[in-house]
């Protein structure tokens, strides 16, 4: 199974809001050949992180199945961002969209500091806005590496981050 998070805190090309994107997204990953997506979160709505005067994000996870290898994942997910209207100028700003491989499965590869792709994502395990739409998607999920499951992680998160569902 592979973990797609999903978030976006700016209006797209078009001007349309962030949680059009998030939604726009998912159904692009639905419709696409080599996709087949089981199950997509609720969207929820997050401070950024690190705390910044930032728009608020929308946020979702996305379980889903391919049969391409991990640079074509990324490959894949980077297509979809731009063919939004995102730019990639600075770590940490605010975007359009923004599409990351959060885990695959049982593998864990890459280093971060060498621009290879890194799986499960290095930070996940930090961060509400992706723990808990992942909760929903895939409860009792073990992170690959250390086997903690979702529900530890999110236990152990920093009370100071605010991430609550949005409403339909």
């Amino acid at each position: 199974m592979l973990l797609i998070g999903i978030g976006a805190n700016l209006p797209d090309r078009e001007g349309r809001m962030p949680r059009h994107s998030v939604t726009a997204a998912i159904e692009r990953l639905r419709t696409a050949s080599s996709w087949s997506v089981d199950a997509v979160s609720r969207l929820w709505e997050t401070a950024p992180v690190p705390i910044s005067d930032q728009p608020w994000y929308v946020n979702a996870v996305v379980a889903a199945k391919t049969t391409l290898g991990v640079g074509e994942i990324l490959n894949s997910l980077h297509d979809i961002e731009n063919d939004f209207g995102r730019t990639r100028n600075r770590r940490w700003e605010a975007r359009i969209l923004d599409l990351d491989l959060l885990a695959h499965g049982p593998l864990v590869c890459g280093r971060d500091q060498l621009r290879e792709p890194v799986v499960p994502h290095p930070r996940l395990a930090e961060r509400a806005f992706v723990l808990l739409p992942l909760a929903e998607v895939a409860p009792g999920w073990r992170h690959p590496a250390t086997g903690e499951t979702v529900e530890a992680m999110i236990a152990r998160l920093d009370p100071g981050q605010i991430c609550r569902p949005l409403e339909a």
